[in-house]
Order: structure tokens, then C-alpha cells, then sequence
């Protein structure tokens, strides 16, 4: 069993892959993404679960959020560090910046969005949707890497898979929102159900659709996430090796 858990989108975790699987307990809600791994980072020891699968696989409206966050916390996981590549709304999510949402606007449909259910019904609190405490450590750690962080913002949670229109980017504007993703929602209501901790970091890959110029290039896209993903691994191994210190 253990605490913490880091969940990895489409950038991923390059140390997560020398980790070795756990036994994966079954789940009402179905099989989730991959089997979880499990190995230390900074001498903490942590779950990995890649959300869209190994080899990458499974379109954001199509991952087992329920069977992937049930799972988790099964294995005893009660923090969860979300890793999610984002497009960039506002001017100071600028590409290539990490940002700590501490908001979300819900834009998905058609998700199983909760374990609510005939038999136990659930009303989560829900009013901050990241967990502050992880948010701050997250901050501190960021201050002692060297690595800037963006301290807040809104992230809005599109269906996908394809991305947005201008006009779609310019009503999450009006909205407040800071970046576009895809998989936030479900996944933090989940966690909140689930009486996990749950935190963001929002790695800004492109601006999002009608900020720029040139249309949204995944090529482009994917060597963004490469090196910001690096920041990501140093910014995680300080958390921990502050995590392991402070106990």
C-alpha cells in the first residue's frame, strides 16, 4: 500500500517504464487504463498509472476514469498528482509554462462522471476542485527546483478528441478559463468521491485553437511535451525529496 499516486497523460513519466507492475485488484467499473506500476521516486514510494494506456491508445472520452481512480485507491492511493498537456487560452499560459489550476469548467458529456449509483448516493463538496494542500507543497517545491510555476487558473475540460474551434476557445475565454484539456473531468470529481487529494500540473503544449497564427501542429506539439515533461520529472523528484524530508 501506498500513499501517493502520479498519473500521467499524454507527456507521460520516461522513469515510470523501469517500475514494476502491482498485482492489479478487479473493479466493478471495469479494467482500468494499464496496470499500475510501483517503484520510488526520491525515496517515496509511488503508483504510476498511464491514463491513456501503454502503448498510448485511448482517446480522453473513451479512458475508464472510475476503474482508473477505484483502482488506485484500492492500492491505498490518497494523493494523486494528475499530469495533463493542455493548450494555452489566456496570454500568460504561455507554451511551455506549467500551470496549478485551481479551478475547472466542466464542458464533457456522456462520461461516467461518478460511483453514484441506485444503491449509495453520493454529494461530494466540490467547491475547490485541487486540493490546496498539494497545490502549496507543489508551489514550494517549484521555488526550491528553480522552475516557475503558474500559481492558479481555470482549466476547461473539452470532450475531444478533436480539438476546439476558435469560436469554442473564445466562449472558455469569456468563461474564465485559463487552459484547455481533455481529461480533468471526470477524473478530479472522481478523486473527490473517492477521498483522494487530488492535484494538476498543466504543462501549456500549444496555444489554443485561433491564439496564433498557425494552426495546432502535433509534431510541434509533441516536442513541447518532451522537454516540458522534463521540468515535470525534476519538478516531481524535488516534491518528493521535500515530501520524504518533512517526515
Amino acid at each position: 500500500m501506498t500513499e501517493f499516486a502520479i498519473i500521467c497523460g499524454s507527456g507521460g513519466l520516461e522513469r515510470a517504464t523501469s517500475f514494476a507492475p502491482v498485482t492489479c485488484p478487479g473493479s466493478r467499473y471495469g479494467a482500468p487504463s494499464e496496470t499500475p506500476r510501483i517503484g520510488t521516486i526520491e525515496g517515496a514510494e509511488v503508483l504510476v498509472l498511464a491514463r491513456h494506456g501503454v502503448p498510448h491508445r485511448l482517446a480522453p472520452h473513451l479512458v475508464n476514469y472510475r476503474a482508473n481512480l477505484d483502482v488506485l485507491s484500492q492500492l491505498g492511493a490518497r494523493r494523486v498528482l494528475a499530469l495533463n498537456t493542455v493548450g494555452g487560452i489566456h496570454p500568460r499560459a504561455a507554451v511551455g509554462a506549467i500551470v496549478l489550476p485551481h479551478q475547472i469548467v466542466d464542458y464533457t458529456w456522456g462520461r461516467e462522471h461518478t460511483y453514484a449509483d441506485a444503491a449509495e448516493l453520493l454529494h461530494v463538496e466540490f467547491t475547490d476542485p485541487y486540493d490546496d494542500i498539494l497545490r502549496r507543497r507543489m508551489l514550494a517545491a517549484g521555488t526550491s527546483a528553480g522552475i516557475e510555476l503558474l500559481d492558479g487558473g481555470v482549466y476547461g475540460c473539452t470532450q475531444g478528441p478533436r480539438f476546439e474551434t476558435a469560436a469554442e476557445i473564445d466562449r472558455m475565454d469569456r468563461d474564465g478559463c485559463t487552459v484547455v484539456g481533455m481529461t480533468a473531468m471526470p477524473e478530479a470529481a472522481l478523486a473527490r468521491e473517492k477521498g483522494m487529494a487530488y492535484c494538476s500540473l498543466s504543462l501549456v503544449v500549444n496555444p489554443a485553437a485561433g491564439r496564433a497564427d498557425n494552426a495546432i501542429d502535433l509534431e510541434v506539439i509533441s516536442a513541447v511535451s518532451r522537454e516540458g515533461m522534463q521540468r515535470v520529472e525534476r519538478l516531481i523528484r524535488v516534491f518528493f525529496q521535500r515530501e520524504v524530508g518533512a517526515r
